[in-house]
């Protein structure tokens, strides 16, 4: 029952670390990428914007699967996270498939459980 709480824990902790994790550093992209909040509405992004919002999603994922590993006390709820963030943005993605070039979705959705459980194996070097 105790492995349980805590995978359970350590998954949750982790989706937060990953909102927590998207959220502060968009706002620092809005406030440090020239035109990046203008165009954010409309998400009619350069690419050098989308090559930053992968790399927010990148940090944010390697830090939730760290997280959740830590937290859950093991791997097993880093990849849980990121199966989770997957199937959450799964159907998002369809819906934005024609806003976006097919590179990035698919290096958004792949990353997401790739880098969660890449994170979550940085709990054993940490």
């Amino acid at each position: 029952m105790t492995i349980t709480i805590r995978l359970a824990g350590g998954v949750i902790a982790g989706l937060v670390i990953w909102i927590a994790g998207v959220t502060l550093l968009n706002l620092g992209l809005r406030h440090g990428l020239p035109g990046y909040a203008g165009v954010e509405k409309a998400m009619t992004f350069t690419l050098p914007m989308l090559i930053a919002r992968l790399a927010i999603s990148a940090v944010s994922s390697l830090a939730s699967g760290y997280g959740a590993a830590r937290l859950g006390h093991g791997r097993r709820a880093a990849t849980i996270t990121g199966v989770i963030l997957l199937l959450v943005f799964l159907p998002v993605h369809y819906m934005l498939f024609d806003r976006f070039p097919l590179w990035y979705h698919l290096v958004f959705l792949v990353s997401l459980p790739v880098l969660s459980i890449a994170g979550g194996a940085l709990k054993r070097v940490a």
